[in-house]
């Protein structure tokens, strides 16, 4: 799958949520149908969100936060990304691969 090719067309046609915060807040409210995560997300973020919401997909992907944040067009880092709408992408077909 070509990942930035797929997150420019969920942010067009979708709805995607940027931060830990956001991400976060979106899993406590049940909107979250993914999170994607990057590289160097930190391992205390990736563990609490999953004991908190194991019912939610966590996906980490090979990027790490800068280029993950520029995958999607934004000027600063990104380290996780929720999906609440994929749109016309194919994002919602990652695999969980977090442990």
């Amino acid at each position: 799958m070509d990942l930035p090719k797929q997150l420019k067309n969920a942010i067009t046609s979708g709805s995607l949520l940027f931060g830990q915060n956001q991400s976060m807040g979106s899993c406590v409210s049940g909107e979250a149908r993914m999170v994607i995560l990057a590289a160097n997300c930190p391992v205390e973020f990736i563990q609490n969100l999953k004991s908190r919401h194991p019912d939610v997909p966590l996906h980490q992907v090979e990027m790490v936060n800068r280029e993950l944040g520029a995958a999607c067009a934004k000027p600063f880092p990104v380290s996780s990304i929720c999906v609440i709408d994929a749109g016309d992408s194919d994002l919602l077909t990652l695999r969980p691969n977090v442990e």
